[in-house]
């Protein structure tokens, strides 16, 4: 598929590894709708990209909410090929932490939003992209979900966000062969340690051990190398069923 002909569905598209996507798509000339909860970065997105892109407020793990944003985001592009998932909270947490164990509606607020809210995502986007018409080797849409390192060797205190992560990269495979009958293809990227809003955030001396800690480069991972891997996995129509790792060979410690 080629990036100007991309009509994409982008969750957690006003910030971090999402919002690094919708700029890259539309400069290729795509269009994007998304999906988010900030109204005010969702503005000021919509004002830095004009009318290639359009902002609705959507909770992910609402079954009815992504359902009426879909159908929003059908309506405003004529058509939704491409969706990628990239909504997602940290949750760390100790499973037994100093004071009490982890309460479980902690636990499952994490799973809620990572796993149960990206598969929400890749089931509408299915329904949505099962009557586009068929382009080169039949295909008719492409969905990319974010997983994690963590999915792998999560640390200590990433219990939760390891699980849902895990999740992600164990529902890929499935979904993949399952649209195969539709024409659709899913793929999932493990992103290692990136610059998003969290780790600006972070002390510089933290910021250094980081960027220390991965082998080569000995750098964070750059938004905008998620965004060209997401656009290569578009453009490439070989890709179905995997997920890559974009981590600069880093493997977590345990802490």
């Amino acid at each position: 598929m080629k990036l100007n002909a991309v009509k994409a569905v982008i969750t957690g598209g006003v910030s971090g590894l999402g919002l690094a996507v919708a700029r890259h798509l539309v400069s290729a000339g795509g269009q994007a709708v998304l999906l988010d909860i900030n109204d005010e970065a969702g503005a000021a997105v919509e004002q830095e990209l004009g009318d290639a892109v359009r902002y609705i407020n959507t909770d992910v793990t609402s079954e009815a909410g992504v359902q009426s944003a879909m159908a929003g985001a059908v309506e405003t592009m004529g058509a939704v090929n491409v969706a990628i998932n990239c909504a997602g909270i940290i949750g760390a947490g100790r499973v037994l932490g100093r004071e009490a164990p982890m309460p479980l509606d902690y636990f499952s607020k994490v799973i809620q939003v990572n796993l149960v809210g990206s598969f929400n995502v890749c089931k509408a986007a299915g329904a949505a992209m099962e009557s586009n018409k068929p382009g080169e080797d039949g295909e008719r849409g492409v969905i990319v979900s974010t997983a994690s390192v963590a999915a792998y060797e999560g640390q200590i205190g990433q219990a939760a966000y390891s699980a849902s992560k895990a999740g992600i990269v164990g529902m890929t495979l499935p979904i993949a062969r399952e649209y195969t009958r539709i024409g659709v293809r899913v793929m999932a990227i493990a992103p290692g340690i990136f610059w998003t809003p969290m780790v600006d955030g972070m002390p510089e001396h933290i910021q250094e051990s980081l960027s220390a800690s991965i082998p080569f480069p000995s750098r964070l991972g750059k938004p905008e190398e998620f965004a060209g891997l997401v656009a290569h996995i578009i453009e490439n129509g070989y890709f179905n069923g995997e997920t890559i790792r974009l981590d600069g060979a880093v493997r977590l410690q345990p802490k």
